[in-house]
């Protein structure tokens, strides 16, 4: 229980059936294992990878290289689905180790929290009376601290047509998260950039994607030019964390970058 624990958070990988296929100029696919080969150059030092959902691209094909390619790695995977996911088709490709989907797991000194923000067809999020009640008892149970990963954000990130499709009943996420005091930080993923900031105490987190960004603080929708990137997050025993966003250019993970190193 003294140990830390070390995540690697990645999002919105948009794989489809088609290992070449792009999306916004970019070779999903092949993005997302630049990704893994520089985060996982010491993969010694990780503990468990969490995806924070968009897993495909509307393709569910697209789970078959998801698997290959994590399934490999070595550690638990902890994946949530996106508004472009299928969520039975994503549980039916990665129901069994290392992969888990939902629900919580125990690690060291933390729990981590899994929650469905999911509409079907739709790509602004809600959570369930169902899913509040589990995130709850989840929290509940959580012996030490606990941080809660999901895919909607639930803060605005000032941009117009980003908060257009970011959690609708936040409020009620909240008063969840508000009455356990044990919860150190929430992570999300969707808006394809970094966020960084706190409330009542908590972090909030968005990480960038494997592959295109947005281009923070726009009305109207645009991409940014900076590369993929990933977090990593080091979760100490004493219930403070450390975290970093990683940028990642191919010239970096072609040499073989270490978990931890800056791009």
């Amino acid at each position: 229980m003294d140990a830390a624990v070390r995540l690697l958070q990645f999002s919105d990988p948009h794989l489809m059936a088609d290992p070449r296929a792009t999306l916004r100029g970019v070779q999903t696919l092949a993005s997302m294992q630049r990704v893994l080969a520089h985060a996982g150059g010491r993969r010694h030092n990780i503990d468990a990878l969490v995806c924070t959902g968009d897993i495909v691209n509307d393709e569910a094909d697209g789970y078959a290289h998801f698997a290959r390619e994590l399934g490999t790695f070595g550690r638990p995977v902890y994946c949530i689905p996106g508004n472009h996911d299928d969520p039975v088709r994503l549980r039916a490709a990665l129901a069994r180790p290392p992969f888990q989907v939902g629900g919580y797991a125990d690690l060291g000194a933390w729990r981590i929290v899994l929650v469905d923000s999911c509409v079907p067809g739709q790509a602004r999020g809600r959570i369930s009376a169902a899913e509040l009640a589990a995130l709850d008892t989840a929290l509940r149970g959580a012996a030490g601290y606990a941080m809660v990963f999901v895919h909607h954000h639930p803060v605005g990130m000032g941009s117009r047509w980003l908060d257009a499709v970011g959690i609708e009943n936040a409020d009620d996420f909240f008063r969840v998260l508000d009455a356990h005091p044990q919860l150190r930080a929430v992570n999300w993923g969707h808006v394809h950039q970094c966020f960084d900031a706190r409330r009542r105490g908590v972090r909030l987190l968005a990480t960038p994607s494997t592959c295109a960004q947005f281009l923070p603080q726009a009305n109207e929708f645009a991409v940014d030019a900076r590369p993929p990137a990933y977090r990593r997050l080091t979760l100490q025993a004493d219930g403070t964390l450390d975290t970093e966003v990683v940028w990642v250019d191919e010239a970096a993970a072609l040499l073989g970058g270490a978990f931890g190193a800056s791009a």
